[in-house]
C-alpha cells in the first residue's frame, strides 16, 4: 500500500525525491500520512480536492481487498 501511495504522488508531482509516505498501523485501522514538497502540494490536492479523492479512492479499494481501512492524510 505504501508502495502505492508513493508511485501515485511521484507521478504527479515534480520534486519526486521528496515525497515521503509514513504508515501508522492500527489494529482495523491503518493511516497513510503522504508529505511533499509545499510547491507540489497543490499537484497533490488537485482542483477543488478531486485528485486527493481519487487517490483515497483507489487506496480504499485496495485496503478492501485486503480486509483493512485505510485511511489517506496529506500533510503540509
Amino acid at each position: 500500500m505504501k508502495a502505492l501511495i508513493e508511485t501515485m504522488a511521484r507521478a504527479l508531482v515534480d520534486k519526486p525525491e521528496e515525497v515521503k509516505v509514513s504508515e501508522i498501523e492500527g489494529e482495523k485501522t491503518t493511516v497513510y500520512e503522504l508529505r511533499v514538497s509545499q510547491g507540489d502540494l497543490g499537484k497533490v490536492i488537485g482542483k477543488q480536492g478531486k485528485t486527493a479523492r481519487a487517490m483515497r479512492t483507489i487506496l480504499g479499494a485496495a485496503g478492501t481487498k485486503m480486509g483493512k481501512r485505510c485511511v489517506l492524510e496529506i500533510m503540509e
